[in-house]
């Protein structure tokens, strides 16, 4: 709030009344006294520059309580309230802020005086003026002091038209310096004046932080410490009952806004929210404190409300919420309210529970002595003090000219006797440091103005007191401990220590009054006893049943706050996603691939990785089935080895059989090598082996039904023998074909190397596996070429499938590729749809693995076995009349069909006439026997039986036979 009376304005004040001085040409100082005295002449220069109601002033305004001296002390006290809002300036009289300070002003002059140490031969005399609690009547008052300073003009300046000697009246003392003002607005006014003609000025209560700007105010210093302290004070209060969301109450004026302004500039430090800010305008009516409560009562969860009030305006506040009965808030209230009782007057149930700091300060005993020994008669010196007696005694004097209204009133006599007990104001002991500082100031400037040798009284130095000297070198530099043993000193801005007590206003259970108690104390940080507070329910309540006031309640474990209008507003929600963590109260972050949050949000953990494990199911199935198949396979190998050279075995083909069990035992190995631990090197083996496997058994079946198509096919065709028919061609086919796979898988390795990535299953990432770094459509593409194998093999057994049925192993052929197709038609869909569980996914693929391997070794090898196992004698070479030949065998994958070489004449087939031969009996699956006739073959079926084909000119005992065994 701008100076209602700026320094500008009261410059030209002074500089007006000096022009007048000049103009009219002033010969004597009781003209100009006249001019100065501002009030008496209604001087509408200041008038003009005020806000305030130019009706006539009341008859309070005119007193002073003065005290003479060689020494004058100003002081300013708010002995009234403030006037209502068009009427008189001033109010109902103050017993304590107004009466108990001006007399502790008045007991600490008395006492200096007495002792005669502090300013040895001088007497401290005191001109008091009542400020009525507003800052255009206190600057008003504040004028006197400025008189003795204008008054002291060298008589040079005056000059007489009868040229004789001018000789002003005596003037007043000069002012050495002025105790007070209480409110904060109140002494930035007058600081504003005084500072102009260097009077310190020493304040008892004014707290506003602006008042520490040594640069606006450098004549003013004060006993008590900023609102900066006390708004620490007020958030330690708030911050320790977790309170993060309330409301602001300031009077209009500095001290109001200064303070809200500095609790507001703390809050914003501690995350505390306000939920609205209301400003006491002056002259309030009971309307606005009624409008002003409806506001704070719309906050319905802010229940803590900050007062920066001035008492009234407390008052006026409490009078709403009693009118209102309102009694859910908290109030937390600076030392504007602090421990008065006008505030709270008939206004005890709102108020109970009410929490208010006040400066610390040690009472004074020998003041409370002084002042219970005072009455009308022998305090005359104050001239409000019969006032205080009608309002404490509630009666009045008929007397008094100032008495007003009495019909009803008893008449005072002056003796009466109060029932209620004395109270020492808190501020007392801070007006009685004021005061010695001031006098403790000029007693060490007086030492040394007048020298070491002066004995006492004034000396000529301190007759015109230097003020700027006294404040700069002298008062700020005072330190002393009082009566009571405190420690009384200011910093470089002038300001007081601060020391509060917290207070918390409740009814006395025993005695059913209200009354103020201590329940705690803040210096430098908060000391509370909790379990002593009574709230507004009235009961005693341990710390975590404290009223709430909170704009939210806290979010349960796990939950993050989504900020509303402010950020003590929100509503709790848990995480978007279900591997984010709390990074704040307000925010969540990805934990990171790989990473899931603790239960309680707060941080995260490295999820275990999974992979197949050797002791579950979904392993020992499949390594169970793939060891039995081994077992099997080993004894495969082992019988085909044992009887290598017998005609079973070599009719066969047994390079390519060889071949081809090992594929199938390479299939079986894979199964441990998928189920292992990924690696690396277990991933290339992977992708290596499984193709590489499969490769060898469907390019070992891919040439045999291509040798056997191509014989056939040729036949009927020519006599002629098909190329690269032999074993060792065989053997070279099957391994450029196997040669291939080996080829694309090495680029498939080059073009995507191998490792190990990790997978999350239904993409919620609270399960990572560890699988190779390839996908699963790209490992299924990567077997396209065994694909291809497995559809041309199948498509040559299709074709060859009507040969005839001694030679029909191309149609035990077809019987493993078409169980082979229908294996790898239902694995495909099996795979895709089980990505969501590896351990399903990968059992399927290895059993499907070892299933193929498995149906090429029952339906190629069992019929073998059977016969070297079962049946060894048909596993041997038969004798015939006229020449003996090798035991041939056809290559039927089901039933091998022993046939014995019977003498044969070579016929011309020219014509198709073919040589019956000796019968050859057949194997028991045929029905009939058939002959066994050798041509050279034209036409193979129109003899309707079996034929073999032999080439022309060679005898069938030179192993015609073998040479087209098929």
């Amino acid at each position: 709030m701008a100076p209602l009376v700026s320094e500008g304005t009261i410059r030209k004040c002074v500089e007006a009344v000096v022009l007048l001085m000049t103009a009219f040409e002033i010969s004597s100082a009781n003209d100009f006294e006249k001019i100065l005295h501002l009030k008496q002449n209604n001087i509408e220069l200041f008038r003009n520059s005020s806000s305030e109601s130019t009706q006539p002033l009341d008859h309070y305004e005119s007193q002073a309580a003065r005290i003479q001296g060689e020494i004058i002390f100003g002081g300013l006290f708010p002995v009234h309230q403030k006037g209502a809002a068009g009427l008189d300036h001033c109010g109902e009289i103050m017993p304590d802020r107004g009466i108990q300070r001006l007399e502790a002003m008045l007991f600490a002059i008395d006492e200096i005086n007495r002792n005669g140490t502090i300013l040895p031969g001088i007497t401290i005399g005191a001109t008091i003026f009542d400020t009525c609690s507003t800052d255009t009547h206190a600057l008003e008052q504040s004028l006197e002091y400025v008189r003795g300073s204008l008054s002291r003009m060298e008589v040079d300046d005056f000059w007489c038209e009868d040229n004789s000697t001018a000789v002003p009246k005596s003037p007043p003392a000069p002012v050495a310096g002025v105790i007070g003002g209480s409110y904060s607005s109140v002494s930035i006014q007058v600081a504003n004046l005084l500072r102009l003609f260097k009077i310190p000025q020493i304040s008892y209560a004014s707290t506003s932080a602006a008042l520490s700007d040594k640069v606006r105010f450098d004549f003013f210093a004060r006993t008590v410490p900023p609102d900066k302290l006390q708004a620490k004070a007020l958030v330690d209060i708030v911050t320790l009952f977790n309170w993060t969301y309330i409301s602001a109450v300031g009077s209009d004026g500095d001290y109001g806004q200064s303070g809200i302004d500095s609790f507001l500039a703390e809050a914003r430090t501690r995350n505390i929210c306000i939920a609205t800010t209301e400003k006491i305008p002056a002259s309030a009516t009971d309307k606005i404190f009624d409008d002003k409560l409806d506001n704070l009562l719309e906050k319905t969860e802010a229940k803590a409300v900050i007062l920066f009030l001035r008492g009234e305006d407390a008052r006026g506040l409490l009078s709403a919420a009693t009118r209102k009965n309102v009694t859910r808030l908290v109030w937390i209230a600076s030392d504007g309210w602090g421990t008065q009782v006008s505030p709270v007057q008939n206004n005890g149930i709102s108020a109970q529970g009410a929490l208010t700091i006040e400066l610390q300060s040690n009472l004074i005993p020998e003041f409370d002595e002084y002042f219970l020994s005072l009455d009308p008669m022998n305090n005359t010196r104050n001239p409000w003090f019969k006032q205080y007696w009608e309002m404490a005694h509630g009666c009045v004097f008929k007397d008094d000219p100032n008495t007003g209204y009495t019909f009803g009133k008893k008449e005072c006599t002056g003796y009466e006797v109060s029932g209620k007990a004395h109270v020492q104001e808190t501020k007392v002991p801070f007006v009685y440091d004021a005061v010695y500082s001031l006098a403790r100031a000029l007693g060490s400037m007086m030492k040394d103005e007048c020298g070491v040798n002066h004995t006492g009284g004034m000396c000529a130095a301190m007759k015109e007191i230097d003020g700027h000297k006294l404040f700069q070198d002298y008062i700020l530099k005072v330190e002393f401990l009082d009566s009571q043993g405190s420690l009384v000193q200011f910093d470089a801005n002038g300001d007081g220590l601060g020391r509060y007590n917290i207070l918390n206003y409740r009814q006395n259970t025993e005695t059913g009054e209200y009354e103020y108690h201590v329940v705690g104390h803040w210096h430098n940080g908060i000391n509370l006893n909790v379990g002593e507070i009574v709230w507004n329910s009235g009961t005693l309540r341990e710390f975590d049943v404290v009223p709430s006031s909170e704009c939210s309640q806290p979010c349960k474990e796990g939950e993050i706050k989504k900020v509303k209008d402010n950020v003590c507003c929100w509503i709790c929600t848990t995480c978007a996603h279900p591997w984010e963590y709390l990074a704040s109260d307000v925010e969540c972050e990805d934990c990171g691939e790989g990473y899931w949050p603790y239960p309680n949000k707060t941080a995260c953990y490295r999820i275990p990785e999974q992979y197949m494990q050797w002791d579950s199911v979904y392993a020992i199935v499949p390594m169970s089935l793939a060891v039995v198949a081994i077992l099997i396979t080993i004894g495969v190998i082992g019988v085909f080895i044992k009887h290598n050279d017998t005609p079973v075995v070599r009719a066969s083909g047994r390079e390519l059989c060889y071949l081809l069990l090992s594929g199938c035992l390479i299939c079986y190995l894979m199964t441990f090598v998928l189920l292992a631990k990924p690696s690396t090197a277990i991933c290339s083996l992977q992708r290596f082996g499984v193709g590489f496997g499969f490769a060898i058994i469907y390019a070992s079946l891919l040439t045999k039904t291509n040798r056997i198509y191509r014989i056939f096919n040729r036949a009927t065709k020519s006599a002629k023998r098909p190329a690269f028919i032999s074993p060792r061609s065989q053997v070279v086919i099957a391994g450029i074909l196997i040669g291939i796979q080996v080829m694309t898988t090495c680029i498939w390795l080059a073009l995507e190397p191998p490792g190990t990535r990790y997978y999350f299953p239904n993409g919620q990432r609270d399960e990572m596996v560890l699988k190779c770094k390839i996908e699963d459509y790209s490992f299924l593409i990567s077997l396209s070429y065994i694909m291809l194998l497995i559809i041309v093999c199948t498509v040559y057994a299709v074709k060859t499938r009507n040969i005839p049925e001694n030679f029909n192993e191309s149609k035990f052929i077809g019987f493993t590729m078409y169980t082979t197709c229908i294996i790898w038609l239902a694995f495909v869909p099996i795979y895709f749809g089980t990505l969501n569980s590896f351990e399903f996914q990968m059992t399927t693929l290895c059993i499907s693995v070892s299933l193929s391997a498995t149906v090429a070794i029952a339906c190629l090898f069992l019929p073998k076995l059977h016969v070297i196992l079962l049946h060894p004698e048909k596993n041997i070479r038969s004798k015939g009349d006229t020449m003996k030949s090798k035991t041939k065998y056809s290559l039927s994958a089901g039933l091998l069909q022993l046939q014995s070489i019977v003498p044969l004449t070579t016929a011309n087939c020219k014509d198709n006439v073919t040589t019956t031969t000796q019968s050859q009996s057949s194997e028991s699956h045929l029905t009939q026997s058939q002959p066994l006739t050798a041509t050279l073959c034209k036409d193979n079926g129109a003899m309707g039986a079996t034929t073999v084909c032999v080439r022309k000119g060679e005898n069938v005992a030179n192993n015609s036979i073998d040479t087209y065994s098929v």
